[in-house]
């Protein structure tokens, strides 16, 4: 079985194909720092955003970097809490629509 999990909590950007034996086939991070850098602190807005523009290409370079094509996917996984509201709601939508996209 082949899991695809994806993260978006906060200001980065990350997907994972994982084995259900737990080996990770690839891993993918986006970081937003050089975005948040000149106000001290993430804001919420704008990682949202950065979410919405980065998270379809961090999923489909994990799934290139696996090897694997989307379709054989078995399973979609994705924080869904603790995190800003606006950055989980990014990567709760694109979870559920990839998910609803393979029929899993």
């Amino acid at each position: 079985m082949l899991l695809i999990a994806i993260e978006s909590s906060c200001d980065e950007t990350a997907a994972a194909v994982i084995r259900d034996d737990g080996e990770i086939l690839s891993e993918v991070v986006a970081s937003q720092a050089k975005l948040h850098a000149e106000y001290g602190g993430v804001v919420p807005e704008l990682a949202s955003r950065a979410h919405m523009e980065r998270i379809l290409p961090v999923v489909d370079q994990a799934v290139k970097r696996a090897g694997v094509a989307l379709k054989d996917l078995d399973a979609v996984a994705v924080t869904n809490t603790p995190g800003l509201a606006g950055s989980l709601l990014v990567g709760v939508v694109a979870a559920k629509a990839l998910a609803l996209a393979l029929g899993v």
